[in-house]
C-alpha cells in the first residue's frame, strides 16, 4: 500500500512516484554496497587492523540479533552480497559446517583493481579438516568473476595445487600469471574491480580462537 500496489489493482505509478522508486534503488545499491565493502564498525573485522570482516553477525547469530536487537546492517551485507544463510555458515561447529572471511581490500585499504597483481598468505597448517578454498566475485553482479578460467577459484582440493615447504600457501591473482605460481593462480580482469571469500570446511579450533590468521592481500605489481 505504501507505494500503491495492491492485491487486484495494476501498479500504474505517476511520474512523480516513478521519480521516487527510481531514487530508491539507487539510494538503496549505494548504501548496501558501502555497508558491504566498507564498514565502519569495527566488529564487523575479524582481527584489528586487517581487511577480512564477517559475512554477517561477527558474533554468530544467524538471525541477525545482537543485544536482543536485529543487526540490519548485518542482514543487508550478507543478502547484498550472498544468497541465503543457515546455521552451519555461522555457528561454532568444530570440524563441521563452514567458516566465511571476506576481504575486498588490500593490505594499504585500496580497492582490488584487476589490471594488478595480489599475493595472499595462508600461514601454516590452515584450519580446515575438509577443505579450503579461495573464490573471487565481481563487485558489480556479486557473481563470481568471468575469466578465461573455468572457476575463479584455488583450494587445498585442487591436486596441482603448490604447498610452500613450511606448510603455508602463497595464492596469486592477477591477469596473468607470475613465472612458477601458474598453479597458485586465479585470473583477474584489467579494467574490472572484484573482492574475495576465503572458505573454510569444517574450520578447526584454530580460526575460532584466531591463533590462526590470514595475511592480507598484498599488492605485487
Amino acid at each position: 500500500m505504501a507505494i500503491g500496489i495492491e492485491k487486484g489493482k495494476p501498479f500504474a505509478p505517476d511520474a512523480r512516484m516513478k521519480k521516487i522508486l527510481t531514487d530508491a534503488v539507487a539510494i538503496g545499491n549505494v548504501t548496501a554496497r558501502a555497508i558491504e565493502f566498507r564498514a565502519r564498525k569495527k566488529d564487523v573485522f575479524y582481527y584489528p587492523g586487517k581487511a577480512w570482516f564477517a559475512p554477517g553477525n561477527p558474533d554468530g547469530s544467524y538471525l541477525w540479533l545482537h543485544n536482543g536487537a536485529r543487526n540490519l546492517n548485518a542482514r543487508t551485507r550478507m543478502f547484498y552480497g550472498y544468497t541465503g544463510v543457515t546455521p552451519a555458515m555461522f555457528l561454532k561447529m568444530v570440524g563441521k559446517g563452514s567458516q566465511y572471511a571476506i576481504a575486498a581490500v588490500d593490505a594499504d585499504k585500496n580497492y582490488f583493481d584487476g589490471s594488478k597483481t595480489y599475493k595472499l598468505h595462508l600461514p601454516p597448517n590452515v584450519p580446515a579438516k575438509t577443505f579450503w578454498s579461495v573464490v573471487l566475485y565481481d563487485t558489480q553482479t556479486r557473481s563470481e568473476l568471468q575469466t578465461d578460467q573455468r572457476l575463479p577459484s584455488i583450494g587445498s582440493e585442487k591436486p596441482n595445487v603448490k604447498k610452500n615447504a613450511d606448510g603455508s600457501y602463497d595464492v596469486y591473482f592477477g591477469p596473468n600469471p607470475l613465472v612458477g605460481h601458474e598453479n597458485n593462480w586465479v585470473q583477474t580482469v584489467p579494467g574490472k574491480s572484484w573482492w574475495l571469500i576465503l572458505r573454510l570446511y569444517g574450520a578447526l579450533e584454530p580460526w575460532f580462537d584466531k591463533t590462526w590468521q590470514p595475511d592480507d592481500i598484498e599488492i605485487v605489481k
